[in-house]
């Protein structure tokens, strides 16, 4: 049977929503606007986030990098990374954030990562532009149409908020915790509730060694 679990980044593999705290702290009046009515549902995420980033100087742009890079992995990454390559189950990590924030958190274990999709930046003009690939619907990476580039017998979501909900509504396997528990509620889907990667692995091994 083949596998694939597919993760979001922010407030997921890391501790704390690095995403919102990039975009409050450089861009804080058009944040504290745009922000609750992107959690309320009333802007779509594609907008709201393309809104907020377009505004924030391409000047600043190491300093998001700088300002990431000291953000702590959730406990248990390394480990469920461990057991899935006993597995030879990939993750794919797919964030609504910036590629390079993505990037600077994981370091040294981005060989073990099967592939990265997120949102990439042009720092060419004065103001940070925003080139996503999966661009679509209400999403700046519309996560549906990146998991569909992965065939496979068995989808595993893992995630925490908003931006994970359509992808967490199109997979049978869902771990949720925080703000998308939140929305899974509301849509009556099932999910799995977590806190740390230790509780996914070992969730996960006791599926897989029952079938």
């Amino acid at each position: 049977m083949k596998r694939i679990v597919f993760c979001d980044f922010d407030g997921t593999i890391t501790v704390s929503e690095t995403f919102v705290a990039v975009l409050k702290h450089f861009s804080p009046q058009l944040s504290a606007q745009l922000i609750p009515e992107m959690y309320a549902q009333r802007l779509t995420l594609r907008e709201g986030v393309k809104q907020i980033l377009e505004s924030i100087p391409s000047s600043r742009y190491p300093e998001i990098l700088e300002f990431t890079r000291k953000q702590p992995i959730r406990s248990g990454f390394t480990e469920l990374l461990d057991f899935l390559d006993t597995q030879e189950v990939p993750l794919v990590v797919i964030s609504g954030g910036l590629r390079g924030m993505v990037e600077v958190v994981l370091d040294e274990l981005l060989p073990r990562i099967h592939a990265i999709h997120a949102v990439d930046i042009d720092t060419a003009t004065e103001y940070l532009q925003v080139n996503s690939e999966f661009e679509g619907g209400t999403e700046l990476v519309a996560k549906v149409q990146v998991m569909e580039k992965y065939p496979a017998d068995e989808k595993i979501a893992i995630g925490d908020s908003i931006t994970d909900l359509n992808m967490a509504l199109a997979t049978p396997i869902v771990f949720a915790r925080d703000r998308l528990a939140y929305y899974l509620e509301e849509n009556q889907k099932p999910y799995i509730l977590w806190q740390d990667f230790f509780e996914v692995r070992d969730k996960l091994a006791q599926f897989w060694n029952s079938v």
